[in-house]
């Protein structure tokens, strides 16, 4: 079996699209209980968070295991596995567990270094183990990686290298000022009582608003929370809490507003934000109608644009199908990128490391249909041909028109005149809380997921980050070391027992061929058989875990079942008899 992941993030995605392949929690079980009652999965584990969704599991086939898996998360996402595709990422075995490692530590995150990822990592695993999806590698893949990012916050300086989610946004929200500064005396309102939520709430409590108020659908939550932030020993903020229909009254009154709920649809429409601003200075708040009808026409040719690419990719690179179940006949030998001696990635449909363009083609024809494709005979020319000729052309274009073709930006525009804005909203919930009409409105600034992607792509990058990345480089290479030696372990346990057997049958034996030896010298001679047998096996066992361990070390298991002529269903015995001690002994991440 091999570890796989298949998923979309921040990294990938647009957040319009990761916006609508949002789970709620009922289709998040929905999944990992159809993930494993998928033929190729024989574990599952979900993580999905508001800017990332990634399903892991533990496959026997590759190629299977991509297809099953891109055609849950279309089904249960709700959008189309043709346009889904173009954003999907994998990793396979030791890349996909550099992945989980890395994301732990913060380094996958929107905000490099936050550390609330740990926290929906323990969920995920929590959730799949209650589902009974998590078998003995997810166990102990997400247990190692919170223990890893528990290490990079401790041992380096990452949390230097970002902030969470929440100061991120904030910090955008007063556009540079101290935070702190800015908060003071404010008045704040928390839509949502959930993890994010309630982080918020604690924030701009210790940023020095003067008032919280929580509004959740649930009134005890909103309750409970209020009462945490009220009784608080390092602020001193008035908190209380209001049922979900006082949040249009409750808007007037606030400067900040704070939303992060489970909601599929809208919470905060365009048109509430702009009677609470009008209801608060009497002035309109909507934009400048040809500003807005510019950015309208925009914003629909951009999404026609990408609507257009997606089809166009989808429809040149094809995935793998349902009739990819088999690798055998797979031109794309997985053995040979040595590179990466035991995994890979797939970026966006984009590159397999250590493998070129001609060699995905290949593989994703294979994958389609069955058989494989030769790129040169579409053009008839390949390699250095083909790129001279593209380079004639260029020169000759270029010698028309007294330069190289560029791409010239628009010139210009004059930015129109915005007032300062009186109303604060940040929405950290996916899909979005607050409807995206809000950023053209006069006197309100929004900061949303998306507007927080733009603002961290630019963000510096700490020394610590290179530290950390050691960190995860050498908790990798330990993990699939102990991952292999534990491959190998019930093949060790079932040859001891053989020979304990054999060990037992000879001293039957004896006592059979000499009835009348005493029990001290039957103890005796007992000792010394097991001593010579213990002696015979010592080195092999040892030497075999160590070189099992290593990269390529799969196949020494076969080598000492074939070799001692082990029975595989004694073999298989003694990895439920350890799969159900793990289970037992196991305690929480």
């Amino acid at each position: 079996m091999s570890l796989l992941v298949v998923g979309l993030s921040h990294r990938s995605a647009p957040v319009s699209v990761l916006e609508r392949a949002s789970l709620n929690a009922d289709a998040q079980l929905k999944l990992l209980q159809d993930t494993v009652a998928a033929e190729p999965a024989a574990e599952a584990a979900l993580l999905a968070t508001c800017n990332r969704i990634e399903l892991y599991a533990d496959v026997d086939k590759f190629h299977a295991g991509v297809a099953e898996l891109s055609t849950l998360l279309a089904q249960h996402s709700g959008v189309g596995l043709e346009e889904l595709t173009p954003y999907l990422y994998v990793h396979y075995e030791d890349r996909a567990v550099h992945h989980l490692f890395s994301v732990a530590c913060g380094l996958d995150s929107m905000v490099v270094g936050e550390g609330q990822i740990l926290g929906q990592i323990k969920d995920s695993l929590a959730r799949a183990q209650d589902l009974h999806t998590a078998g003995r590698l997810l166990n102990d893949l997400f247990q190692q990686a919170l223990r890893v990012g528990k290490r990079a916050h401790s041992e380096t300086g990452i949390d230097r290298a970002g902030q969470s989610l929440v100061t991120f946004g904030l910090e955008q929200l007063s556009a540079g000022a101290d935070v702190q500064q800015w908060a003071r005396g404010k008045k704040a309102l928390v839509i949502g009582a959930g993890s994010m939520s309630s982080l918020a709430a604690a924030t701009l409590a210790r940023a020095g608003v003067a008032e919280i108020v929580v509004a959740n659908r649930t009134f005890e939550r909103a309750e409970r929370l209020a009462e945490i932030l009220s009784e608080g020993d390092d602020t001193d903020v008035l908190a209380r809490a209001v049922p979900m229909d006082s949040v249009p009254g409750e808007l007037t009154r606030a400067d900040v507003a704070v939303s992060c709920t489970g909601a599929t649809g809208l919470v905060l429409t365009a048109d509430a934000v702009v009677a609470s601003v009008e209801g608060r200075t009497g002035a309109a708040a909507v934009a400048d109608t040809a500003v807005r009808e510019a950015a309208v026409r925009e914003a629909g040719v951009r999404e026609a644009g990408v609507r257009e690419a997606g089809v166009r990719e989808a429809g040149e690179t094809p995935r793998p199908g349902a009739g990819s179940a088999a690798d055998e006949d797979c031109p794309l030998d997985l053995s040979s990128v040595s590179s990466v001696p035991s995994g890979f990635s797939v970026m966006g449909e984009a590159a397999v490391a250590g493998m070129d363009a001609a060699t995905l083609e290949q593989h994703g024809a294979w994958a389609a249909g069955g058989t494989a494709v030769d790129r040169t005979r579409e053009t008839g020319r390949s390699g250095p041909e083909a790129d001279a000729e593209l380079i004639g052309a260029l020169a000759a274009t270029a010698t028309r028109v007294g330069r190289i073709p560029e791409r010239r930006r628009p010139e210009p525009v004059a930015e129109v005149p915005r007032p300062e804005p009186v109303l604060f909203l940040l929405d950290l919930a996916m899909p979005r809380d607050v409807d995206a009409a809000v950023h053209r409105l006069a006197g309100v600034r929004l900061v949303d997921i998306e507007s927080l992607a733009d603002a961290s792509a630019d963000a510096p990058m700490a020394a610590d980050v290179d530290m950390v990345r050691r960190i995860v480089a050498d908790e990798v290479a330990a993990f699939g070391a102990a991952q292999r030696a534990a491959h190998i372990t019930p093949t060790v346990v079932a040859l001891r027992s053989m020979a304990a057997d054999v060990v037992a049958g000879e001293i039957a034996r004896l006592e059979g061929r000499l009835p009348g030896l005493d029990d001290k010298h039957r103890a005796e001679i007992t000792q010394t058989v097991k001593r010579v047998v213990d002696k015979l096996l010592h080195a092999p066992t040892v030497r075999v875990k160590q070189l099992a361990a290593e990269p390529g070390g799969a196949g020494y298991a076969d080598a000492l079942r074939t070799l001692f002529d082990l029975d595989q269903e004694t073999v298989a015995s003694v990895s439920r008899a350890e799969n159900s001690t793990t289970e037992k002994n196991r305690g929480p991440a």
